[in-house]
């Protein structure tokens, strides 16, 4: 693929798109977003909350601790740390530049603060609609479709910005619609690695930083430390571990960054930690790494396009196969032993479901990340899954629509009936 050719910037538009910081869990992550921008238009502090959610954007906050509130979970940690420390204009990282003088005044002003949470009706998966009122008048924001996505603000009630909304991500302008497991391995083997090299330096800071964070110190469940005391420094445990005490620390409040992809850290995780082990085992150069990520990532992408950015339907999954992937570029596979793997990596792991954000997402991502790594492996030796058993069918794209359809269409009661059921827990 030359740099003539449309899909080569279509490319790399998604890839600057999707891998971004995020200081914390997204989605609720995303409503301190919203808090901090609503709180930019109001005229004083905020007295009364009123919040409402769609069901899986409440999923993936009420199990997750949110950086910087000394360890509080859940949908009020959000709102209160976006209103009192938020920077809205840093987007994901809104709280990034928390010190310990607001972590206090997040505190404070949570028990002073009147903060009403409701389940939307709405049709939307993803929909975030926030209103701050005092003495002084009311700001709403809301957010539709993806984390920083605002559709509409309203100040006493008076339009300030409005714009519409699309469910679909397959619109004739959107990209993601070009991408193809067969396209992406041809834009890993031509990119000019200067247009993805700063890319794919942060996300593997990042990424690695919150690791080792996960390994040095107790954070949940301590997955990542778990496998690794348990099972050894051989490379694919260590593939496992390490991505889980990345998972480990991020769902356990650090207030280090991850680079996400698809609107999600734990899949950023997931394709980028594997392959930076994998690649330190292999000895590989710090290029093919980076071409390497390039499948991890936009394979990821491309799976998750016919889903939407949440589902009852865990996308660390995606992210395994996808991984798995990226191991089989490094080790100077192409497109034939990148797509087997990725069917091989669905095949296995296809019936994981998402009950939200929590500790056992770490545990999650060294499931997925097996998958992949084994996918590879049976691929090395001449095996694979074959069309018509399950849900896999005939060649890597039927056999991802497939697993498409049944993370947006097949999951929708599952959906209802995980939240129903965290929610009974929560009472």
């Amino acid at each position: 693929m030359d740099k003539n050719d449309s899909r080569y910037e279509a490319f790399l538009r998604i890839l600057r798109e999707e891998l971004r910081p995020a200081t914390g869990c997204t989605e609720p992550i995303s409503i301190a977003f919203a808090a901090a921008k609503a709180k930019e238009l109001l005229d004083g502090t905020p007295e009364t909350i009123c919040l409402s959610l769609s069901e899986n954007v409440l999923k993936n906050t009420l199990g997750v601790v949110i950086p910087h509130t000394k360890n509080l979970k859940g949908v009020k940690a959000a709102v209160a740390a976006g209103i009192v420390a938020g920077r809205a204009d840093k987007q994901l990282d809104v709280l990034a530049d928390v010190d310990a003088k607001k972590e206090e005044e997040i505190l404070a002003y949570l028990n002073e603060a009147d903060i009403d949470i409701r389940p939307s009706d709405s049709v939307h998966v993803f929909d975030v609609d926030i209103a701050l009122m005092n003495e002084e008048g009311k700001v709403r924001v809301r957010l539709l479709g993806r984390h920083t996505d605002i559709v509409l603000i309203e100040k006493d009630d008076e339009t300030l910005y409005e714009r519409p909304y699309r469910e679909s991500v397959l619109s004739p302008e959107d990209p993601r619609h070009l991408l193809t497991v067969e396209g992406i391995v041809d834009f890993a083997d031509s990119v000019d690695v200067d247009d993805i090299a700063d890319l794919f330096r942060h996300q593997i800071e990042n990424n690695r930083s919150i690791a080792e964070e996960g390994l040095t110190h107790s954070y949940g469940a301590n997955v990542g430390s778990v496998l690794k005391t348990r099972y050894g420094d051989d490379v694919k445990n260590l593939a496992k571990a390490i991505s889980a005490a990345a998972s480990d620390a991020r769902m356990g409040g650090s207030p280090l960054p991850v680079t996400i992809v698809s609107g999600s850290g734990n899949q950023g995780i997931a394709v980028s930690v594997p392959l930076v082990v994998f690649a330190e085992h292999l000895g590989v150069e710090q290029e093919r790494l980076y071409r390497a990520l390039v499948v991890s990532n936009l394979v990821t992408v491309h799976q998750k396009t016919g889903v939407g950015c949440l589902s009852a339907y865990c996308g660390v999954v995606f992210a395994g196969a996808a991984a798995g992937g990226g191991i089989a570029y490094l080790y100077g596979g192409g497109y034939e032993a990148v797509a087997h793997t990725i069917v091989n990596a669905l095949a296995v792991v296809s019936g994981i479901v998402c009950d939200g954000a929590k500790p056992s997402c770490a545990a999650k991502i060294a499931t997925a990340v097996e998958a992949g790594v084994l996918g590879h492996q049976m691929y090395l030796e001449g095996e694979e899954f074959l069309a018509g058993e399950g849900i896999l069918a005939k060649g890597v794209e039927q056999t991802i629509a497939n697993v498409s359809r049944l993370a947006r269409e097949g999951m929708r009661l599952t959906d209802k009936e995980i939240v129903g059921i965290m929610m009974d827990a929560k009472r």
